[in-house]
């Protein structure tokens, strides 16, 4: 049996309108710009803590860096191997910083035979020349093989104008390589600086045979030779080795050679205590 429909107007059908085609494309645009936009948030984010990460690491190095080079400028004292290096290095400055009268002095005095007090004067001063040049051939040859740098000379004589003395000094590279070489020098009082003459002085007549003896001193990064003779050119083989042995000339040359290796070799008046002078 049918049932008739309800009374009124009629029932009526509910119906669902579809999206456009347009409407979906710009819902899905949307989410789309959406979910950029977030991972774009999130990306900036981890961009920024990576950031502050770096330069809160790059502050840390940067802080610890002057913390260090505060620390190694600041004044603090001397080690003792540091004021060792400084008075080392001082002296072997010497021979290019100190002034020539100051290396070679004009005078020099020492103490004679009988404990008279003498002088002797500089009378000429040789142009700085190569080692192996400046001396014999079996020392010039040791010299270069350990790598002198130059030989400096001067000539005195004592204050009768009797004896003549040709002081030598050759540069090596530091202490350690002059020990080296003076262990292989010939052990030999016939060979070492070669005499340097000045004409119009009485050591004109000074030549390589008018030595008498030669010897060297050791101090520092330096050889100091030194060689003597008499000023009226007589020889070697002219003189008996006992008028060599009693004479005044040899003591002479070894305390002007002496004096000149002291200067030489001597402390520096000052040595800092602090790495910034003396005040830490």
């Amino acid at each position: 049996m049918r049932r008739a429909p309800p009374s009124g107007t009629g029932a009526r059908r509910v119906r669902v309108r579809a999206w456009s085609a347009a409407g979906r494309d710009r819902l899905a645009a949307e989410r789309a710009e959406l979910a950029t936009l977030e991972q774009g948030i999130r990306f900036r984010t981890i961009f920024l803590i990576l950031m502050g990460t770096i330069l809160a690491i790059a502050a840390s190095n940067v802080l610890t860096g002057a913390v260090g080079l505060f620390r190694e400028t600041a004044a603090r004292p001397l080690t003792a191997a540091e004021q060792a290096r400084y008075i080392k290095d001082d002296i072997a400055r010497r021979w290019q910083a100190w002034s020539t009268d100051l290396v070679f002095p004009e005078e020099l005095q020492y103490i004679g035979l009988g404990r008279a007090q003498q002088y002797a004067r500089r009378v000429g001063l040789a142009p700085e020349t190569p080692c192996r040049s400046g001396t014999d051939a079996s020392t010039g040859s040791v010299l270069a093989q350990y790598g002198c740098r130059t030989l400096l000379r001067a000539t005195y004589v004592d204050q009768t104008s009797t004896f003549v003395i040709t002081v030598g000094i050759a540069v090596l590279r530091d202490e350690e390589t002059r020990i080296a070489a003076t262990a292989q020098l010939p052990v030999d009082d016939r060979v070492g600086v070669r005499p340097v003459a000045f004409p119009g002085t009485a050591s004109e007549l000074f030549g390589a045979a008018q030595r008498q003896r030669n010897a060297w001193i050791p101090v520092g990064p330096y050889v100091v030779f030194s060689t003597a003779g008499y000023s009226d050119g007589r020889t070697r083989q002219s003189i008996s080795p006992e008028e060599i042995l009693h004479s005044e000339l040899w003591p002479a040359a070894q305390a002007v050679a002496g004096r000149i290796a002291r200067a030489l070799g001597d402390e520096p008046n000052a040595v800092p205590q602090c790495t910034q002078g003396n005040v830490c």
